[in-house]
């Protein structure tokens, strides 16, 4: 047989000391040193692995509980014939703060787009029967959805409401921008081309100007447009100025006219202040028939009273007369009578009375 190898030496550390090398038995019952690593480094990795997994649960909770997925909200739906730029999960907003969220978009009966939002209960009470939703589209940035309340008295809007949005795309407006642009060029061109009636207007303000600053006429041969109106402008105006002096002069005379009649008429010798005394006159001579007519009236009264004094007279002069009258006839009958029986009666049988 071979013979084995000597054993190695005792080895020492960097010390000096040396080191007793492992027995067999040990090296049978303890695990090998990389393996207790392996486990622990295992054990870590499951953690971390299990940390890590938590963290993304707790996370995910939490996002979902920001978004309000677990809030109670009510569903309204909005129709349009476009939903170009609305996606799902984007807010829609009422003054600002987002109140709704864009749950589905999906296409209905006869082409008409379905927009599903949920609106929290907590903000449900801004939204009411009258509101108005607008879907608006500018040049730069994404599309907005917003709602707009009116009234807000109204009565709110009840769970699963269907309401029509309004849309309003500014890019839509882009066409029909550069076709007025268009027009508007297209009349600029016209107005600067050389048949145009600018261009004509400027060649008789050139002209204008021309007669304008030429000596012959000045500017009213530049508005006549030839010397000789301009000579009987000038002639007009001459006279013109004449009449206005005459008028000058007729003004003052009438002005003198005017302060004599006012002395005659208002001074204080004048014909209202001769009127006045005449009224006053008038007033004291009215006074004095007043009080001439309250004394015919009294006398008026006292012949009235005479007036049936004398009627009774005359009536008691009446029966007086009858009386006589009666008295004579019996005085007549009574001379006849003694006639008859007197021989020596005369022949005249007449009573004259005194």
């Amino acid at each position: 047989m071979p013979h084995s190898a000597p054993p190695p030496p005792p080895q020492s550390d960097t010390n000096g000391s040396h080191l007793t090398e492992p027995r067999a038995s040990d090296l049978l019952e303890a695990p090998p040193a990389g393996t207790l690593a392996a486990r622990r480094l295992e054990v870590r990795a499951a953690l971390l692995l299990a940390f890590m997994g938590l963290l993304i649960v707790a996370s995910v909770l939490y996002l979902m509980w920001v978004r309000g997925a677990f809030e109670a909200t009510q569903r309204l739906t909005l129709t349009t014939d476009d939903s170009e730029g609305v996606s799902v999960g984007m807010d829609m907003t009422f003054s600002g703060f987002p109140i709704g969220r864009v749950r589905l978009i999906e296409l209905g009966e006869r082409g008409v787009v379905r927009i599903l939002v949920d609106v929290p209960v907590k903000d449900a009470h801004w939204l009411r029967q009258s509101s108005v939703f607008t879907l608006e589209k500018g040049l730069v940035g994404a599309a907005r959805l917003r709602a707009f309340t009116g009234v807000p008295e109204d009565a709110p809007l009840p769970p699963d409401a269907e309401r029509m949005v309004l849309r309003g795309d500014v890019s839509a407006e882009i066409p029909k921008m550069v076709a007025d642009a268009r027009d508007v060029l297209q009349n600029l061109n016209s107005l600067t081309s050389s048949d145009s009636a600018l261009a004509s207007t400027l060649t008789e303000l050139r002209g204008f100007t021309g007669r304008l600053n030429s000596s012959k006429g000045g500017l009213l041969s530049a508005v006549t447009g030839n010397e000789t109106d301009a000579q009987r402008v000038t002639e007009m105006l001459d006279r013109a100025n004449r009449l206005l002096k005459s008028l000058d002069s007729v003004a003052v005379q009438v002005d003198g006219v005017v302060k004599k009649a006012d002395q005659q008429v208002l001074g204080k010798d004048g014909l209202v202040t001769d009127a006045q005394t005449a009224v006053r006159q008038l007033n004291a001579l009215l006074q004095d028939v007043r009080q001439t007519v309250v004394k015919v009236d009294a006398v008026l009264v006292d012949v009235q009273a005479v007036a049936g004094n004398a009627r009774e007279a005359t009536t008691n002069l009446g029966d007086l007369r009858a009386d006589v009258e009666g008295s004579l006839l019996k005085i007549d009958s009574l001379i006849t009578e003694i006639n008859q029986k007197w021989p020596f009666a005369p022949k005249e049988k007449e009573v004259k009375l005194p």
